[in-house]
């Protein structure tokens, strides 16, 4: 189809014009007059919803929120393993003028391993499960009133959420945090890792 505005060419299903972000109608039908009304009654359309790139403000304060989440899911798996691998007890027989045997040792680095895998793994689910399904959101940016879409306004699918999770591998490497402060000043509010997997972080006021 085409944007009645700019006349360029748009998606089937899209939600706005990527060319000049026009917003289009969530329902384009007649709501029709009961059948007593009068003829000539001039029919309603459904209200064109407003929609706004989300800044780089809502976005860390949307972080905050997960932070708090992902901290706790990743505490809930991490003391049950603490004291399942023995690490527990075996911290608890270390006298301070004692040194750790080898046994020791492995134990540790193996759960320090095992944490650091389970975090990965936490926060990739995290993200990439709940960006991609009907919340659109994570809970902080559903807090916030905030969902992750791609360029036309659509739903993302798990991979896709998945390639702008890892995408941050690369945000995070620019020095000053520039990666994600892009959400601040770039013409479509995207950090790095939005613009890498084509996805518009999004504030929905219906």
């Amino acid at each position: 189809m085409y944007c009645s505005k700019c006349g360029g060419s748009v998606a089937d299903g899209a939600a706005f014009c990527t060319n000049c972000g026009q917003a289009f109608p969530v329902a384009a039908a007649v709501v029709r007059a009961p059948a007593m009304s009068a003829p000539a009654a001039v029919p309603s359309y459904a209200a064109i919803p407003r929609v706004e790139y989300a800044g780089f403000w809502l976005r860390f304060f949307g972080y905050v929120i997960d932070s708090v989440v992902m901290g706790l899911a990743v505490l809930v798996v991490l003391i049950p393993l603490f004291f399942l691998t023995g690490l527990g007890a075996l911290l608890h027989r270390i006298r301070p003028e004692e040194d750790l045997n080898d046994a020791g040792l492995f134990l540790i680095i193996l759960f320090f391993f095992a944490a650091a895998t389970l975090s990965l793994l936490v926060t990739w689910l995290y993200h990439a499960l709940m960006e991609s399904s009907e919340w659109q959101a994570t809970v902080g940016k559903k807090v916030l009133g905030l969902v992750v879409t791609d360029m036309a306004g659509r739903r993302v699918s798990f991979a896709r959420s998945t390639g702008r999770h890892f995408g941050k591998i690369l945000t995070n490497m620019i020095p000053l945090a520039i990666g994600y402060i892009m959400a601040g000043f770039t013409e479509k509010k995207q950090a790095l890792h939005d613009m890498l997997a084509g996805c518009l972080v999004l504030r929905r006021n219906n």
